[in-house]
């Protein structure tokens, strides 16, 4: 047989990281059974990111993660007794298979299912050999389809110092193919260690964790879905919890899918309370293990889509951990056990990055509400802003937008005929605020929570929240912000103002720092605008507040020249995320020298827009916002973010792993481009000129019509 060989990156990473990281955890009393950190189990390796089972799934989860990682292994048998690990039963979803054997799709009937597909029984290893793996998962990426093989059990004795779960399922298919998956197992736990064996086969499982305990290999006994039944008792899985004291005298643990401990209803709402099934296994004298973790599936709402907080739902929630977690985003695990758990909620944060609210907490209800503000405060902002919008009264409010279709049930109202096309503003039609008086919009209309990935994805924010909250007028806000403080102040954002005032003879800009000047606010205050003639105006007038020069398009240079005139009027410049890492199709690129630049003149960058939906991140980061944070703040070097989810980036500034000098390997930020290199990606469209001074110098704004 030929040699197996690795992904290309594989076998240079086990030269690389030698060094082992410590976890900063690791000293701390857990709530587990034994007192030890959670385990974390890395299914199939890295699988959200690479095909589950592939080499460079499991090089990266070994070499990234908690030091006490264990990779996770589906055995399936090949028609020669070979194990492989693959994450189903047939190759069909997750290979190529189909392509070189057309006609290779088989009928069998697994514990009384009849199945069709393409079997690992019927196929030598041999005839495997140029078989490659693909995602098993749709949603995820194609790009690394077809580039790595299957690999056997003794292929993953090449990753040293390896800690190894074993999962083995359909011990009678196999008996029914002359197979000897009992006999296998054993081999296996002479030749090499392996630390972890669980099934969901009662009878299975009973047979070999009595020849098992020598080799200091543990067996776990996985409960499938509670309607699910047992292959051997015809029980469901759900029964089989009153009966964890007999399972525990063959098994030292159980797995869980996570909804037995935390449940989750139809709503994507999270119970009141976690089960009892923690508490029962511990009187068992069982470890628990919970499974179903990544980073691309749907939460509940409670989680705010932020995996991590949902990992320490489990592992540190106050009254018990679970003592190990099945997931398929390793490093998130992992940071979450070695980096997020443990943490003072009443110690002060490290207040870097600076943390700038968009719509308040924009992501948990409607924008620029009460409600909004009030939790974003609470939730550790720097700072609350204030997108001002002026209605047909000359009253100046806080709205998303200037058009109302955007934060507003307006779609629902008989207001929806009031639309008009105004090509300064925007091309197609929009109900513009200054066509409608305060108290209409007061009256008629209610807030509506954004939803930037329900076309595309499906993704829907919190539907229970969809029109919570009241609007603000800016002296309610500035009023807000005086009972509610945050820690440093509100900023102020103004567009439209030249457009406002040649064709309305509104001057916005005068009346915001009216507005200012009559609230007495003691706080700080930034204004914002992508026009420098509104902040060049305000720098006339009242020197003591900070200015950001917001950019909107997307730049991967700047001029030296433009970057001298922004900081003759600017203390902030902020630009987006895509300024600072371009991407293709979500895989970053590389890092442009904006921030740099920006950075040689004194400007602090602000970046945005932080979100926690796995959808708005890169594929580098894994689907993961906080480690998508820490790639801008520690990768890019921005002084602060703006975010419409402030509680995961103050989850971030009080993690431990965020200062210091040693940093865990799941907590270091991602190399871009090392992703591209693996994979095939369309052609990019030409690169946008570099900013330039005709792109920032503007006619000056003059004082409001009379």
């Amino acid at each position: 047989m030929q040699d197996r060989g690795w992904g290309p990156r594989l076998l240079f990473l086990a030269l690389l990281l030698l060094i082992q990281h410590s976890t900063p955890g690791a000293a701390l009393k857990w709530l587990t059974l034994d007192g030890k950190e959670p385990l974390m189990i890395a299914k199939g390796g890295h699988s959200g990111l690479y095909p589950d089972s592939s080499g460079e799934g499991y090089g990266t989860a070994k070499d990234y993660s908690l030091p006490n990682a264990s990779l996770w292994c589906d055995v399936r048998l090949t028609k020669d007794g070979f194990g492989i690990c693959l994450p189903e039963l047939t190759m069909d979803n997750c290979t190529d298979i189909s392509n070189w054997y057309p006609n290779g799709a088989k009928n069998y009937t697994v514990n009384g299912v009849p199945q069709r597909g393409w079997f690992p029984v019927d196929y030598s290893l041999d005839d495997l050999y140029s078989v490659t793996l693909n995602r098993s998962i749709l949603s995820r990426s194609d790009k690394f389809d077809g580039f790595y093989q299957i690999l056997t059990v003794d292929d993953l004795q090449q990753l040293k110092k390896l800690r190894l779960w074993l999962n083995i399922q359909h011990d009678k298919f196999y008996t029914d193919h002359k197979l000897n998956m009992t006999s296998y197992l054993l081999n296996i736990t002479r030749t090499f260690a392996v630390g972890y064996v669980s099934s969901p086969e009662l009878s299975f499982l009973r047979r070999v964790a009595p020849r098992l305990k020598g080799s200091n290999t543990k067996a776990i006994f996985r409960f499938l879905e509670l309607g699910e039944l047992e292959p051997s008792t015809r029980l469901t899985y759900g029964s089989l919890l009153n009966n964890l004291t007999f399972i525990s005298t063959f098994a030292s643990g159980i797995m869980v899918p996570k909804n037995y401990i935390w449940p989750v209803n139809k709503d994507l709402k999270l119970a009141s309370a976690s089960t009892s099934v923690a508490q029962d296994a511990r009187k068992a004298g069982l470890k628990v293990f919970a499974a179903g973790f990544a980073n691309d599936f749907d939460f509940a709402y409670d989680y705010s889509f932020d995996p991590l907080k949902e990992y320490l739902n489990f592992v540190d929630n106050g009254n018990f951990s679970v003592d190990g977690v099945l997931t398929d985003s390793p490093l998130t695990a992992s940071a979450a056990i070695g980096c997020l758990s443990h943490i003072n909620s009443s110690a002060p944060s490290s207040g870097k990055p600076v943390v700038i609210s968009y719509g308040g907490a924009g992501g948990m209800f409607p924008s620029c509400t009460d409600l909004a503000y009030k939790l974003a405060v609470e939730d550790g902002a720097d700072y609350i802003d204030c997108p001002v919008q002026v209605t047909e009264d000359g009253v100046l409010v806080c709205l998303p937008d200037i058009d109302l279709f955007s934060g507003t049930t307006i779609s629902n109202s008989s207001f929806r005929t009031r639309i008009s096309t105004i090509p300064g503003i925007k091309s197609t039609p929009g109900a513009y605020t200054f066509n409608f008086t305060w108290e209409e919009i007061q009256k008629n209309l209610k807030p509506e929570i954004s939803t930037p990935y329900l076309k595309e994805y499906g993704l829907l924010r919190n539907p229970s929240k969809r029109n919570a909250g009241a609007f603000l007028n800016l002296t309610e806000f500035l009023a807000l912000a005086k009972e509610n403080p945050p820690r440093s102040g509100v900023l102020i954002s103004i567009e439209h103002a030249p457009f406002l005032l040649e064709n309305l003879g509104f001057g916005v800009t005068d009346e915001v720092l009216k507005a200012l000047n009559a609230s007495d606010l003691k706080q700080e205050v930034i204004i914002q605008s992508t026009n420098s003639s509104v902040l060049k105006k305000v720098q006339q007038l009242n020197s003591s507040y900070k200015l950001m020069y917001k950019i909107e398009e997307l730049i991967l240079d700047v001029d030296a020249s433009a970057v001298k005139d922004i900081a003759g009027f600017a203390s902030f410049v902020a630009v987006s995320k895509t300024s600072i890492y371009p991407d293709n199709i979500k895989f970053l690129l590389n890092k442009t020298r904006v921030v740099e630049k920006f950075k040689a003149e004194k400007l602090p960058v602000f970046a945005y827009l932080f979100q926690n939906e796995f959808v708005s991140v890169s594929w580098d980061v894994y689907n993961d916002p906080i480690a998508d944070i820490n790639l801008f703040i520690k990768g890019a070097g921005v002084e602060g973010l703006i975010t419409e989810f402030p509680a995961t980036a103050e989850a971030f500034r009080r993690s431990p792993c965020s200062g210091g000098n040693s940093t865990p390997p799941y907590w270091t930020p991602v190399t871009p481009g090392e992703l591209v290199n693996l994979s095939t990606l369309p052609a990019l469209p030409p690169s946008p000129p570099p900013l330039a001074d005709s792109d920032v110098v503007e006619p000056p704004l003059p004082s409001a019509l009379e």
